[in-house]
């Protein structure tokens, strides 16, 4: 997509989608916008050049005017906006958050849907019940300090060791930005420390973590990992580099090494096996956004999000700032009132966390999703709670802990993509889905993740980053449906092996510890 300034480039006849009948502004459709002029016949021409994806008048609406996307009121307009004008940022006010007393609570009772059965997928069954989408061996670190030294390991462990266990997927180092330097006492500091740990016990490291401790910082092991939280079967997990035994460098590589040997005979010993697709624990997120996610790829994913609850799985949705215009729609869809509050206090701490932190929710939005489309938070969030689909939220997951319940479940994070796939990774997923606009080369080492393009142009162009392209849908080439069973039976390829291109370029993102304590 151009600036304003670039040519106009309008493939075929003007096209138009609306969201709702109630609807006063409609997004344009057609690849590098529409030129000013461009008729819409019988109902009006356009005043201004429109690029994809923004918003056109579709009545003449006066200042102060509300305007209507979703059948929402996701602002006001800020002058006089003439029918068949661009709708740019500039001219949407933005509303006031919902407030959250009041909420409707429990109150949309949809019948239950029939169950989905049959499908399956090949996982790797832990001790514990869990089941792994992929066998891989994690160098948990309790400080930033031992980052180097890890990250040198790691590279001799895949060089020489790792083809000798071909039934090992990878050997990854879990590095962050925490672990000393923080006061680790403080209210909310336990947030990044539980994190770590259940990223630790995640299911694709088969209960086979091992720990690489510097030795003076104050994340120590034992309260990462108290005796009897890992189920290691076979021998010390930890190494720490100021022990006296380590005289030199390659002493403490050679520590690492011989460590990694047991973990890798152990994991090498695991094979894929028959799994109910209700084993699969899926992550949804998006990033970088833009009018399309809510049109193409987030409702195509609440689509496959709806057939993995009807299969018994869990399906964890998030992103805080990205949902909080839309409380009074999850709170109805809650299982039960306890549901409910639970989902309100997580929007009340966030709240108060960002008035500390001197800003409101508007602070979420980027010059990328802007430039996409979306003019504010809210509009942003009509497009993204359409990931959950339409199914009962069952539970809510605080940050950094981790889910206990199948069907569909809130897992309360901040929007940004790092963080919160960091917090779903520590909540027990083992496979992730991203949608984006605007697209990212976005990607997890501790999970498969599968990309969903919202836009054909975005799909073309990135080829071989985006698994899915859910536009498409916004041409009437494919329904919703078509496109999320798409993605629901890809789930299942993925899920036995199969790689997604974030996998097969090996690009991830780092782990980003979501810790509101303050640093000393």
């Amino acid at each position: 997509m151009g600036e304003a300034t670039a040519p106009i480039r309008a493939a075929g006849k003007p096209l138009y989608i609306r969201m709702h009948d109630n609807d006063n502004v409609a997004i344009v459709v057609n690849e590098g916008g529409l030129p000013a002029g461009a008729e819409f016949p019988g109902e009006f021409v356009l005043r201004d050049r429109v690029p994809q994806g923004h918003k056109i008048a579709l009545a003449d609406l006066a200042e102060g005017d509300a305007i209507r996307r979703y059948d929402v009121v996701i602002g006001h307009a800020a002058r006089d906006i003439p029918r068949g004008s661009w709708i740019d940022e500039s001219l949407v006010r933005m509303p006031p958050a919902r407030d959250l007393a009041n909420l409707p609570l429990a109150t949309r009772r949809a019948p239950p849907a029939e169950p989905l059965e049959g499908y399956t997928f090949e996982g790797y069954r832990n001790a514990d019940g869990s089941v792994a989408t992929r066998n891989i061996l994690a160098i948990t670190t309790t400080v930033q300090c031992v980052a180097g030294v890890v990250e040198h390991a790691v590279q001799r462990i895949r060089a020489e060791l790792l083809p000798d266990y071909p039934n090992v997927d990878d050997v990854i180092g879990l590095e962050h930005t925490y672990g000393c330097g923080v006061a680790i006492d403080a209210p909310n500091a336990d947030i990044p420390i539980r994190t770590l740990r259940n990223i630790s016990l995640n299911p694709n490291f088969g209960g086979q973590a091992m720990v690489v401790s510097l030795g003076c910082e104050k994340l120590q092991p034992a309260r990462l990992l108290p005796e009897g939280s890992i189920p290691i079967q076979n021998g010390p997990y930890i190494v720490t580099l100021q022990d006296d035994r380590h005289v030199g460098f390659e002493s403490m590589i050679a520590s690492i090494m011989d460590m990694a040997r047991l973990r890798l005979a152990a994991l090498n010993l695991r094979q894929r096996e028959t799994c109910s697709a209700a084993d699969l624990v899926v992550g949804v997120q998006c990033g970088g956004s833009d009018a399309f996610s809510g049109v193409t790829a987030n409702p195509a994913v609440g689509y496959a999000a709806d057939l993995l609850v009807r299969a018994g799985a869990t399906v964890m949705f998030s992103e805080t700032t990205e949902v909080r215009d839309g409380i009074d729609q999850l709170t109805a869809r809650a299982a039960n009132e306890e549901v409910a509050q639970a989902m309100i206090r997580e929007m009340a701490w966030y709240d108060d966390y960002l008035k500390k932190g001197g800003v409101d929710r508007s602070a979420n939005t980027t010059p990328g999703n802007k430039k996409g489309g979306l003019a504010n938070i809210t509009e942003k969030a009509m497009g993204s709670i359409v990931k959950s689909g339409s199914s009962v939220i069952s539970g809510v997951v605080s940050p950094g802990d981790k889910v206990r319940q199948k069907g569909l479940i809130y897992a309360a994070t901040p929007a940004s993509d790092f963080i919160c796939g960091t917090l779903q990774l520590a909540a027990g997923m083992n496979l992730h889905i991203f949608t984006t606009g605007r697209g990212t080369p976005y990607g997890l080492a501790a999970v498969p993740v599968i990309k969903v393009a919202t836009r054909d142009d975005l799909a073309r162009r990135w080829h071989d980053l985006m698994d899915v392209n859910a536009g498409a849908i916004a041409t009437g080439e494919a329904s919703i449906a078509d496109v999320g069973w798409e993605l629901f039976r890809l789930m299942l390829d993925v899920a036995s092996g199969r790689k997604t291109w974030a996998e097969h370029w090996k690009l991830h993102n780092a782990l980003t510890l979501f810790n509101p304590a303050p640093v000393t």
